[in-house]
């Protein structure tokens, strides 16, 4: 690493291929105006970037005490993540189409992105994508929502 720190915050604005900057994008364009439309352009610029740094943060020092020493960390998933959450926080009752056609809740959404990323890691079947970013992603969103803004998470996203 060697005071590559930046890298935290610019892994985040690189991507694999076209199609993997595009769908970041997308969800980011979907979920993200209106996360941003809440908080307002500080907060949410704050939590974008923070969480995700964390993400990766939190990533690399797993894959490093695993043994893992050459993983090259790209895209905006880990805050993607974490911009998910803090939508379905904001809105627990709106429904998501996904494709266009299945209509879920947007805890829903987050419920069924968490249990896919965790089978993926558990399974060992997620290829090149960083699932345990994801993952942090989501982590580092609850967090912000309940030290930020003293808002739990499970009692917005479950109602109770």
């Amino acid at each position: 690493m060697k005071g590559w720190v930046w890298s935290f915050i610019t892994y985040m604005f690189l991507h694999a291929d076209f199609g993997h900057v595009f769908f970041n994008m997308f969800g980011l364009f979907i979920f993200g105006v209106q996360v941003e439309r809440q908080m307002g352009s500080k907060e949410f610029l704050l939590y974008y970037l923070l969480t995700g740094a964390l993400a990766g943060v939190f990533s690399f020092i797993i894959y490093y005490v695993t043994g893992n020493h050459v993983v090259f960390l790209m895209g905006a998933s880990g805050a993607l993540y974490a911009v998910q959450l803090a939508y379905a926080v904001i809105n627990p009752n709106a429904i998501i189409y996904i494709w266009g056609i299945l209509p879920l809740r947007a805890p829903i959404m987050v419920a069924v992105f968490t249990g896919l990323s965790l089978f993926f890691i558990v399974s060992g079947r997620g290829g090149n994508v960083a699932h345990l970013t994801h993952l942090a992603g989501f982590g580092f969103g609850w967090l912000y929502f309940i030290l930020r803004f003293g808002v739990n998470p499970w009692r917005r996203l479950t109602g109770r």
